[in-house]
């Protein structure tokens, strides 16, 4: 540095004016680092939202639990790549819209909602497929398997594997719950309900999950695309054989479910699910 230059920098005038900015900087420095710190320990970090999905990063997750019923066990490690998950699940009205464009069965006559259910809440009114009053952001049930399928490809994505809903829902340190592992309540949940008794979808922010997907314990069991099988979880055994009319799995917990089923780990063993046909607790979000 030139000595004139040196002089100037060094002076006490212009220390008197560097000091209180390079103060102030360092301040703004130190509270970034303490709350992306504070973050990280907290996992309340914001959720990286794109287009009303979640991104989920790559790497390991622990997928089961070793102390639970025997269609969870064993508790194992499943590596995934990265993916995107809605952050809430499917509406009614969402789904009319599908029905509004591709109607409820399939070219092979494959059943995707079942229209004369008394639980359905979608019906058509005047040449058009609508929402039933009140219940326009409740989770849509009564579609079938083939049915949520559909509409996930329609929208350009497709349903979760059963490893990418547990890793959306748990994270990546084990946890019982999206939450955490205190007890479900009715803060977090809607659950121990009546038999077509839902709230709007992610109306419980306090159930969260680590990445920030809503609804992920109670409020209607979601469809994923993997067959029922025993673990471990094994992408290459023929449990993700699209092609092949089986049962497949449900995750989540209903809105008539009790506080067991809601673990992240429940494989809905006790749920009617035949894939053909819709269910009155059964509905499902997409992934990509």
């Amino acid at each position: 540095m030139p000595s004139a230059l040196r002089r100037i920098f060094y002076s006490k005038h212009t220390f008197q004016m560097i000091a209180p900015i390079s103060a102030a900087i360092c301040r703004r420095m130190m509270l970034f680092a303490l709350s992306s710190l504070f973050a990280g320990i907290s996992g309340a970090a914001e959720p990286q939202v794109v287009d009303g999905m979640i991104r989920i990063p790559a790497g390991i997750f622990i997928m089961g639990r070793s102390d639970g019923p025997e269609d969870e066990r064993p508790q194992h490690k499943v590596n995934l790549g990265e993916f995107l998950i809605d952050r809430n699940q499917v509406t009614n009205s969402q789904f009319a819209r599908f029905l509004n464009a591709v109607g409820p069965q399939g070219t092979r006559g494959a059943k995707y909602y079942d229209i004369d259910d008394n639980d359905a809440r979608i019906h058509r009114r005047e040449s058009q497929w609508v929402a039933d009053a009140g219940h326009e952001n409740r989770p849509v049930v009564e579609a079938s398997w083939f049915g949520a399928a559909a509409y996930c490809a329609w929208t350009g994505k497709r349903l979760p594997t059963e490893a990418e809903w547990e890793k959306a829902a748990r994270g990546t340190d084990g946890r019982k719950y999206p939450w955490g592992n205190e007890p479900p309540d009715a803060s977090r949940a809607h659950f121990k309900s009546g038999w077509n008794d839902f709230r709007d979808v992610g109306s419980f922010l306090k159930g969260a999950s680590p990445y920030g997907t809503l609804d992920m314990a109670g409020n209607g069991w979601e469809w994923v695309t993997s067959a029922y099988q025993p673990y471990p979880y094994d992408p290459s055994d023929g449990r993700e054989d699209l092609t092949q009319d089986r049962v497949r799995g449900t995750r989540g917990g209903g809105q008539d479910s009790s506080a067991e089923e809601l673990t992240v780990t429940q494989r809905g063993r006790h749920v009617s699910r035949n894939p053909r046909g819709g269910h009155h607790n059964i509905g499902f979000r997409c992934a990509r």
